[in-house]
């Protein structure tokens, strides 16, 4: 059993930091912004919460995060009251934000000044992996800290992988979410195409998702889309801001990202449509709108 904090309870941390509780066997500490989201946690699942990141960090063995960008990560970590300031000596923080690759690397060098490791721990697998235990966890940061911390991360994780240095596990992140961004695009033409030509959606899709074209997003998404629900999921707000890192970054390297670049223009168009909260797969809604 290690000591450990979980600070940010939104869709993601709330049942990650339950894994970590329950399926870990660990002393789970939380902290949470809305402080009544903190105490419900505690009254379903023990444990303690702090009042700030840096009390809910004091004296643990691992403090994870999982907030919603770049400025929220540095408040719980470099702010007034955030964690680094009280991360003991050979402690590890795990970040499970999906955030810069810029920002990781910022955050692993104080760390590394303060004595103690940070890995850049991104995840992908939704809401319902979350809930499950199922995450894939893209890692980057030193090897002797990944080892330490993996079986930590095993709580709420199916795939745990270190991808080299500090940074590496975002910059898998943003390959991740540019691939989604295609799938889903090319998914949600197919089934609009499918509908115009008068055919039974279900039937094609139970065929071609057997063969070259299937994929996660076809298996799981598509009766949701061609019944026109989008009320649950992976928001498009979240895309928009994972996809607005990918073109950043590739500024940066020079990475060449036309369909991409279309696809969140397209993600726009959803969210002037009302659909900011819609899951991501309502790129259908915007080929049907009339």
């Amino acid at each position: 059993m290690a000591s450990v904090a979980f600070l940010g309870l939104g869709v993601m941390g709330y049942p990650m930091a339950a894994h970590l509780k329950h399926k870990g066997g660990h002393d789970v500490t939380v902290y949470n912004r809305t402080s009544a989201k903190a105490e419900k946690w505690v009254a379903e699942h023990g444990g303690a919460l702090a009042p700030t990141p840096r009390e809910a960090a004091t004296g643990k063995d691992f403090v994870f995060s999982c907030v919603g960008n770049d400025d929220d990560l540095r408040e719980v970590t470099t702010g007034e009251s955030g964690a680094f300031q009280a991360m003991k000596k050979g402690s590890i923080f795990i970040d499970n934000t999906t955030a810069s690759a810029e920002v990781a690397r910022e955050l692993s060098e104080k760390a590394t000044a303060g004595g103690f490791g940070f890995l850049d721990a991104p995840v992908s697998g939704g809401q319902a992996g979350a809930e499950n235990g199922v995450l894939t966890v893209m890692v980057g940061g030193d090897e002797k800290d990944f080892e330490k911390a993996r079986p930590v991360i095993d709580a709420y994780a199916r795939m745990v992988g270190l991808m080299g240095p500090a940074g590496a596990g975002q910059l898998t992140k943003m390959i991740n979410q540019i691939c989604i961004a295609g799938l889903v695009q090319g998914l949600a033409e197919g089934i609009h195409f499918g509908k115009k030509a008068g055919l039974d959606v279900e039937k094609v899709v139970e065929v071609i998702s057997k063969g070259a074209a299937g994929s996660w997003q076809m298996e799981s998404r598509h009766k949701t889309m061609n019944a026109g629900k989008y009320d649950f999921g992976f928001a498009v707000d979240w895309m928009r801001k994972d996809l607005k890192i990918c073109l950043e970054e590739a500024d940066r390297n020079g990475a060449r990202l036309p369909v991409t670049a279309l696809v969140d223009q397209f993600y726009k168009e959803v969210q002037q449509m009302g659909g900011r909260r819609w899951d991501t797969s309502s790129l259908l809604a915007r080929l049907e709108k009339k």
